[in-house]
This record gives structure tokens, sequence and C-alpha cells, in this order.
């Protein structure tokens, strides 16, 4: 079993910047986030193996956004920049029971509880 706790979520304005956190407890193999606005569906936003040397983005973050994981904490990163109202959602942490990393949410048994993020206009 694995278990994600999310932090870092908030408010900020537009052109501004975040950095969510997920600590997992548990083995961990590739990790993603995802994210969900209101009466909407959940959406990929990042991926990463379970090395660390392959990273996926969504177009629409491709550029703005980073994900990072350290093995050593059993922890993975999503730096978010230049942030857009659009950002706005409910963002999840995910592990998935596979090395590599996939972008299809049904490869991910595992979930944290959600933080959200809202950015101002």
């Amino acid at each position: 079993q694995v278990q994600l706790v999310e932090s870092g979520g908030g408010l900020v304005q537009a052109g501004g910047s975040l950095t969510l956190s997920c600590a997992a407890s548990g083995r961990t193999y590739a990790m993603g986030w995802f994210r969900q606005a209101p009466g909407k569906e959940r959406e990929f936003v990042a991926a990463i193996s379970r090395s660390g040397g392959a990273t996926y983005y969504a177009e629409s973050v491709k550029g703005r956004f980073t994900i990072s994981r350290d093995n050593a904490k059993n922890t993975v990163s999503l730096q978010m920049n230049s942030l857009k109202p659009e950002d706005t959602a409910i963002y999840y942490c995910a592990a998935a029971s596979t090395l590599y990393a996939s972008m299809n949410l049904y490869e991910y048994p595992y979930w944290g509880q959600g933080t959200q993020v809202t950015v101002s206009s």
C-alpha cells in the first residue's frame, strides 16, 4: 500500500509561482500529478518515471511546470511558474504501479487527497 500526502497549494496571482510537494509512504514507482477543476474531468498534468530520467507534461503546462522527485526522501514535487487563472484546480499526486511514467490516470492506483490551487487574475 502507498499513502500520499500533498502540500503547498494556495492562492496566488496570475504570473506567480507555487511548488506542490507530495510525501509518499511505501515503495513508489512512477509518479504523476493530475488536476480537476470544478465541473471538469480530472486531467493529466505531469508524470515522472521511477528513476526520474523520463518526464512528461500536458501541453497546457509544458514550459511552465517542472516535475521532480527525490527517491531518498520518497517525495515528488511540482514547480509551477507563470501561473494562469485556468490553472485553478485541485491538484492530486498519484503513484503508479509501473516503472514507466504514464499520462493515463487509470494506471495510477494510489491517490492523495488533493490540494487546492487558486490563481487570481
